[in-house]
């Protein structure tokens, strides 16, 4: 997901600083808290399969498994784009409604 942030923003400006460009990515990714949030609201947290114990809401659980989502995309098709691509249309974000045009 990182590098489909990295790869969107460079695309818009190739002399963007690191500064910036680190900043776009944490706008995009807020860490557990946006990833869990796109998970749950997938319904994600109803799928997946963890031990008895383990809570399948818990945001590290649904953000893993959002974060897998991804990784078997680019698998299955051999293209990391695909699964950018993907990514964009369940997060939306800027980068998503210009993807999306």
């Amino acid at each position: 997901m990182d590098t489909s942030v990295s790869m969107y923003y460079l695309g818009q400006d190739i002399e963007i600083s690191s500064k910036d460009l680190n900043r776009r990515i944490s706008e995009n990714s807020k860490g557990d808290t946006s990833c869990a949030a796109d998970g749950m609201r997938l319904g994600l947290h109803k799928v997946v399969r963890v031990s008895p114990k383990t809570d399948s809401t818990a945001p590290a659980v649904v953000c893993n498994a959002f974060r897998a989502i991804f990784g078997a995309i680019a698998m299955d098709t051999k293209k990391v784009d695909d699964a950018g691509s993907v990514f964009w249309k369940v997060h939306g974000g800027e980068a998503g409604r210009a993807m999306a045009m």
